[in-house]
């Protein structure tokens, strides 16, 4: 995995847990929010370490579709839950009166957490794959 890869991976790592201290303390909108953000910095990670680098959330979600969840790399519902929660994200930035709820922030947390345990394990198959070809 490349130095960028795994600042990205670790800014998402803080971004969970800066979710998890806002849900703990009811600021629902905001908890979404940086749940969202857990998980498009996981989409950048994977995307960076294919050498793929985009200026806009748009690009990193379609980008995202197309080389993980399309071919089945990895589940096509991370794509659904990245959509999700940018959707949730931009009610909860962007409106006033926002609907969401605790129990809706915590489901896009947990899969925030499910998301980054993923990647981090794709990751790391791969990285053992390259190491075992590099060896032969």
């Amino acid at each position: 995995m490349n130095e960028e890869t795994a600042k990205l991976l670790t800014k998402a790592e803080s971004a969970v847990r800066a979710a998890q201290i806002l849900l703990d303390h009811e600021e629902i909108p905001f908890a979404a929010g940086r749940a969202y953000y857990a998980m498009f910095y996981v989409a950048e990670a994977l995307l960076h370490e294919r050498g793929r680098r985009f200026n806009k959330h748009s690009g990193v979600h379609a980008a995202y579709g197309k080389e993980f969840a399309k071919t089945g790399l990895l589940d096509p519902k991370y794509h659904g839950w990245l959509l999700r929660a940018f959707d949730q994200r931009i009610e909860g930035d962007y409106q006033a009166d926002t609907m969401l709820t605790a129990d809706e922030a915590a489901t896009t947390l947990e899969r925030a957490r499910e998301f980054l345990a993923t990647a981090r394990s794709f990751l790391a198959q791969a990285d053992q794959t390259a190491s075992e070809t590099t060896d032969s």
